[in-house]
């Protein structure tokens, strides 16, 4: 497990699976000849995507950015869609924390899709129950209302058994929602009508998490947007307003799908990386 600390913020990556998903989808209009320069990928065009939560420890609290894809729950169906080589290991990785799933206190969702949102619930015999079951879930209201309710481009991946099981569990905020005078989450809409960000702020300094209006390091170009997103030019206008920033401000970028960066920091032009954990070399 990679570790980072950020001053008085610990940020460990967890094990949430992987999946294996057709990079032209990834990329949305980018040519691959494009983009297969800055991400690799298979004879078959597919990119390794993991579904990495982070756990941050802040003040006390246990806090998990997403959730995984969960460990026998997905069906045959699911798993060859998504493309899925393993599964989550949270618990197994939390224990070697010394920690279990009950002291995750504050979940953190960017959005709910399934390979997202998949992790927070579990089979118990023929129905479902929460994962983490002490810990609040905060979501923008707009993308837990589409969860509740999809529509017919996103029923596919707004499942039932995901959200059925945790209502109790649910915050929702409207516009912007801050934790501890540390922790941001922004409703950027884009990907998902309900997407979010997360900014953590520590020692005058910032890391931004852009969820997937940027899954990996390769999407830096406002421009380079997923095939996979429901309003692409509401993402286009919040990854350049945010990029902007966070290039002029030194802040840091994580992930959760980069197979390659856990966290880095660019030069302010945007062209070098200056910082980085990997999570292996790229090739």
């Amino acid at each position: 497990m990679e570790k980072f600390q950020f001053h008085d913020m610990t940020l460990t990556w967890l094990d949430g699976g992987t999946t294996w998903l057709d990079g032209g989808t990834m990329f949305g209009v980018v040519p691959k000849v494009v983009w297969s320069k800055r991400y690799p990928v298979t004879e078959d065009n597919q990119i390794e995507l993991p579904t990495h939560p982070i756990l941050v420890q802040f003040q006390g609290h246990n806090i998990i950015i997403d959730s995984g894809l969960g460990a026998g729950k997905l069906t045959d169906r699911q798993k060859r869609n998504l493309g899925v080589s393993s599964e989550s290991r949270i618990e197994e990785d939390l224990k070697e924390l010394g920690l279990t799933l009950e002291d995750i206190d504050i979940v953190l969702m960017t959005h709910l899709h399934g390979d997202h949102a998949a992790g927070l619930t579990k089979k118990n015999g023929e129905a479902y129950a929460p994962v983490f079951p002490n810990a609040k879930i905060y979501v923008s209201s707009v993308e837990w209302e589409e969860m509740k309710n999809p529509n017919i481009r996103s029923r596919n991946t707004y499942w039932k058994e995901n959200w059925e099981p945790i209502v109790s569990q649910i915050e929702t905020f409207e516009k912007e929602l801050t934790l501890f005078e540390a922790i941001s989450m922004i409703h950027t809409g884009g990907h998902s009508n309900g997407h979010s960000v997360i900014k953590l702020a520590s020692g005058g300094e910032t890391i931004l998490h852009m969820g997937d209006i940027m899954p990996t390091h390769a999407h830096q170009n406002p421009l380079w947007v997923l095939a996979y997103d429901d309003y692409p030019m509401d993402s286009i206008y919040a990854k350049e307003k945010l990029v902007k920033e966070a290039l002029e401000k030194g802040f840091y970028f994580t992930f959760y799908h980069d197979a390659y960066y856990r966290i880095l920091k660019w030069s302010q032009d945007g062209k070098e990386i200056v910082k980085s954990v990997k999570y292996k070399e790229l090739k």
